[in-house]
């Protein structure tokens, strides 16, 4: 089995999910993180437990989350589905994700079953192609002195995500920056043709550089031992069908922050310009003395 392989077989073992009884599922693996039960990882099973009792006719259009306690990586996570509405054309789910008897998420979900109707969509950025964008090994060559060892050693892993970062400079320049920046990601293997979870991936992947976005004016680097950050909420909007085995671009904007908040927001486009989901998400910005 290849490296980019396994790596997808370990990403797919996290996001795993046991069924306990109706309505409640628990996660089957380690969970992800640092320090911290990974956000995208709970959004991803939150949804993925919400679809296992929807029609397969009906596809997730929208999604609304709020991370209410940070996750424990030592602990599994049980999922509650509350089956709010079956209607002709949506569903509706309440999801909570539980751990220690405490509420970790909550999330609403919406699946609709696929029609036809009125379509327009911005344009994509124009912006360097993913091949002319660092890699992985690249990016960590680019870090190495400038973060801590552990930070290195997880930035040079193999990872089921390869994800370039349009501008990688910008991550350490303490220079203050417009607050626009870009993402280009994909699973780094191929799926299966008929593989029915790409929603899924996409929130699982969503979380991962957004809320860099609103640290760019203000010249703070992700990685400052002073700044405490952390996902508030997420929210996210599927438009159209897309893979996650091919090029996707995360066009991400920050219209504000304030009071130790930072407001972000991302469109996500196919390699050929079709935006395919779009997403919000406050997260804490506090700096520490």
């Amino acid at each position: 089995m290849s490296s980019d392989n396994e790596q997808l077989t370990q990403l797919m073992n996290h996001l795993a999910l046991e069924k306990l009884d109706e309505n409640l599922y628990r996660t089957s693996s380690n969970n992800e993180g640092w320090f911290r039960v990974y956000g995208g990882q709970v959004l991803a099973q939150a949804l993925l437990s919400a679809t296992h009792t929807v029609p397969e006719d009906r596809h997730v259009h929208s999604l609304h989350a709020y991370f209410l306690r940070p996750g424990d990586l030592k602990h599994p996570v049980i999922y509650q589905v509350d089956r709010i509405r079956d209607g002709r054309s949506f569903t509706t789910r309440r999801i909570v994700a539980i751990q220690h008897g405490k509420a970790i998420l909550n999330m609403s979900a919406s699946f609709q079953v696929r029609e036809e109707g009125l379509s327009h969509q911005v344009d994509m950025p124009d912006v360097p192609p993913p091949e002319e964008c660092a890699d992985r090994k690249q990016m960590a060559e680019q870090f190495r002195g400038k973060i801590s060892d552990e930070l290195l050693d997880r930035f040079s892993r193999q990872f089921a995500v390869d994800l370039r970062h349009v501008d990688i400079n910008s991550l350490f320049d303490n220079t203050p920056k417009a607050p626009q920046t870009s993402v280009w990601f994909r699973i780094n293997t191929d799926l299966p043709e008929d593989y029915p979870y790409h929603e899924h991936l996409l929130a699982y992947a969503s979380d991962m550089t957004l809320l860099q976005t609103s640290l760019r004016p203000h010249g703070q680097s992700l990685f400052d031992p002073k700044l405490q950050i952390a996902s508030l909420d997420h929210t996210m909007w599927f438009h159209r069908p897309f893979r996650m085995d091919q090029w996707l671009l995360y066009s991400q904007d920050s219209p504000s922050s304030s009071q130790a908040r930072g407001f972000n927001r991302g469109n996500i486009f196919t390699r050929d310009g079709v935006l395919v989901a779009s997403v919000c998400q406050e997260g804490l910005i506090r700096l520490r003395d």
